[in-house]
């Protein structure tokens, strides 16, 4: 999310994207339906695109008369190399445009608790490449004066990290000043070791630290201890497999990252079209002509998306409803009826349909004709209650949940690396496709991580399939479900969420 607003208009115009190892796959997000991607990321020890190849690239398809972005982790102008791209396009004629980034050299320690400066301690800082060997003869880096600036920043130094402290120290730098070398920095995987300039090097060779890292030499490392905040958030280095529909997912995932998790979204559901729209179209056609519904009951948010994309489709107005109550089932389902200006009568407060089935025992509905648009493969223990208790009840399919083949292979490969703390299944159907995806190795490949659901209806899906549910929302919400993992965590949930 550290990104100008610059940046991310300059993404969602881009024809091209030509990003590097840095730049986060969420800023993909806001780029349109049909950009191209090349990736010219570089790794230590690995195979990468050689610079003047990028330059070549940067060049052939800005000839192509398409908008180029070159998406960098950072600033590009901060040992980014923003300038030696850019010489090549204006030697070629080509226009360009600097849009400044969130350097890391700002941005880590930030996000480690450590104020670059700070009144009282020190007023200069200096940002150093360490990529250059600290003892070659020739070298850029004036060491002599570098040991008497207040903080110093360390880019790219994981390998010369020896070399470093030994220039420092020979140069006059106090072997007791403080140390931070941080990985990953502003992620959810940050990692962060604090040391002196005497026992760093073995202190990051203990944890087995690797590139990429930010190294800060001075005292405003000490002030971390104070202002660390980052990784006390509750969730922070939680791993959390998000399995919801792509159209969904989204509030989800920003709840878990504001509360430090990872979020792995990796949808085992796709929303769709039912197979027929005729018992919806005949629903439909019923309310228009007069003869209507005394209720509609809505029992998710994609039952009311659906039905009223449906009515636009077929050019039925909104007020074919008018004659109708309207009862629905959670807070997400009421929200997206609000939308649309209509009141809702009847909300239980257990957002289950065992709840939706007492408030209609109260009001009664002997000789009442209902319409329940809703899912294609659901429970019917709502629709043959209210049967039972004599109304006239349709039920019209408005969507379906189908299997996402796509997932399967990203899945099985992070249940098999074991890098998921947590996986998350908000209906029965998310899980039941994770199943599905999986396949015969699903005891063997969850072994080892907590399970977490939205409600009592997909906790039973789940032990259904023989596996064991860790944790059950309280609230049958998101932010229930999120409030419930956070407690699993051992931490106390914000009163925010």
């Amino acid at each position: 999310k550290l990104i100008t607003l610059r940046g991310l208009e300059c993404i969602a115009r881009a024809d091209v994207l030509i990003y590097d190892r840095l730049a986060t796959n969420l800023l993909f997000e806001h780029a349109k339906d049909g950009v191209e991607y090349i990736y010219v990321g570089k790794a230590e020890g690995k195979h990468s695109v050689k610079q003047s190849d990028i330059n070549q690239i940067l060049v052939d398809k800005a000839k192509e008369d398409k908008i180029v972005t070159r998406l960098k982790g950072g600033d590009p102008l901060i040992f980014g190399r923003g300038g030696e791209e850019a010489l090549t396009l204006f030697e070629n004629g080509i226009d360009f445009e600097f849009v400044p980034g969130v350097s890391s050299g700002n941005a880590v320690p930030a996000y480690a608790g450590i104020p670059v400066t700070h009144r009282g301690m020190t007023s200069t800082v200096a940002y150093v490449t360490g990529h250059e060997d600290p003892s070659k003869p020739n070298t850029d880096i004036d060491w002599k004066s570098l040991v008497g600036i207040g903080t110093i920043i360390f880019y790219m130094g994981m390998r010369n990290l020896p070399k470093i402290v030994e220039q420092l120290t020979a140069n006059g730098r106090n072997g007791q000043t403080p140390v931070a070398v941080i990985r990953w920095g502003t992620t959810p995987q940050q990692q962060t070791v604090i040391g002196t300039l005497s026992d760093i090097v073995q202190r990051v060779t203990e944890v087995e630290l690797k590139a990429p890292c930010i190294i800060i030499v001075g005292e405003v490392v000490s002030l971390r201890e104070k202002l660390c905040w980052y990784e006390k958030k509750p969730l922070f280095g939680k791993r959390i497999l998000v399995t919801r529909a792509k159209e969904q997912a989204g509030a989800f995932t920003d709840l878990l990252a504001d509360l430090g998790g990872q979020a792995i979204e990796i949808p085992t559901i796709k929303i769709a079209d039912p197979d027929s729209f005729d018992a919806l179209d005949r629903a439909l056609e019923r309310l228009e002509n007069g003869s209507g519904y005394d209720w509609i009951i809505f029992t998710s948010a994609n039952g009311v998306e659906y039905f009223i994309e449906r009515m636009k489709n077929l050019d039925k107005d909104i007020r074919i409803l008018a004659g109708s109550k309207i009862a629905v089932i959670g807070p997400a389902t009421a929200r997206a009826v609000k939308k649309l200006l209509m009141n809702i009568e009847i909300m239980p407060k257990e957002f289950v349909a065992e709840g939706l089935i007492d408030e209609f025992d109260r009001e009664g509905v002997e000789g009442k004709s209902i319409l329940i648009p809703r899912a294609k493969v659901a429970r019917n223990i709502l629709p043959d209650t209210l049967r039972q208790m004599g109304a006239e009840v349709d039920v019209a399919e408005a969507y379906q949940t189908v299997l996402e083949n796509a997932a399967a292979l990203r899945i099985k490969e992070l249940l098999a690396e074991g890098v998921i703390d947590i996986a998350t299944f908000t209906s029965p159907s998310t899980i039941d496709n994770f199943a599905k995806l999986v396949g015969s190795d699903l005891q063997r490949l969850i072994d080892g991580l907590a399970i977490a659901v939205i409600g009592p209806v997909t906790a039973d899906a789940v032990k259904k399939l023989g596996l064991n549910v860790d944790i059950v929302a309280g609230e049958y919400t998101i932010p229930g479900l999120v409030e419930a993992i956070v407690e699993y965590a051992g931490a106390k949930a914000p009163a925010n969420i």
